[in-house]
């Protein structure tokens, strides 16, 4: 029962640094929104010209809805970026639009991290359609049928493994973009910092989901280990 307690106290820990991670990621995407870039380039721009500069021509930069929804969809070989970065000219656009342009470069590059995340997203989203009810079911009926949450505990283990292969695939991805931006001039030295800031609060969102993850995973491999003790 005191485990319990305590994973119950590290799973709410957890959810509150997500949602502060969250709410310092859009505070700093806002933030730096309003400091517009010395060199004049949206985030198309950057984004077209750093794919130019990795030799890297078989990629398309398209504008998709919504806010922080940027992301590289290596099926179709598409950087996309949200309303507030594929236009605007501003240092958030510029590090935003990099970063997803680092997820390309690893692409074409065979970076070993992204190609695992790859593969395991098929066999990710077929677990998280049927994932919350078969643990419900399998936490209902731990004492008739413990069986049914070690399925479950298997299927987010599945969840688990993919957000921490993400972990170093974003840490890279942002490296990458930070490197090249510094080496273009694309950001001056005053820039270059925030940029960084930016991607570093955005690279917290990704740690927090993995130790969150991991906490949770934790739970019920505690729950159906207590329930083989009590039979």
């Amino acid at each position: 029962m005191h485990g319990n307690i305590v994973i119950y106290i590290i799973s709410f820990v957890f959810m509150g640094l997500g949602a502060l991670a969250q709410m310092m990621l859009k505070k700093r995407f806002t933030q730096y929104s309003q400091n517009m870039l010395s060199s004049g380039l949206t985030g198309k721009d950057v984004a077209e010209k750093m794919l130019k500069d990795s030799g890297i021509y078989d990629v398309q930069v398209i504008s998709v809805p919504g806010m922080l929804t940027d992301h590289y969809n290596p099926a179709n070989k598409t950087v996309n970026l949200s309303e507030g970065v594929y236009n605007q000219c501003n240092i958030a656009a510029a590090a935003v639009a990099a970063h997803e342009c680092g997820h390309a470069v690893q692409h074409a590059k065979s970076y070993s991290f992204l190609t695992m995340r790859s593969k395991l997203v098929p066999v990710v989203n077929f677990s998280s359609n049927w994932l919350q009810w078969v643990l419900l079911a399998g936490v209902l009926m731990v004492q008739a049928f413990p069986q049914l949450l070690l399925v479950g505990i298997c299927m987010f283990a599945l969840t688990t493994l993919f957000s921490i292969i993400t972990l170093p695939v974003e840490f890279n991805a942002s490296l990458r973009a930070l490197a090249w931006l510094e080496k273009t001039n694309v950001t001056n030295t005053t820039e270059l910092p925030m940029a960084k800031n930016a991607l570093k609060w955005a690279a917290s969102t990704y740690c927090v989901a993995a130790l969150a993850s991991i906490a949770n995973l934790l739970y019920y491999l505690q729950l159906f280990l207590s329930s083989r003790n009590r039979n």
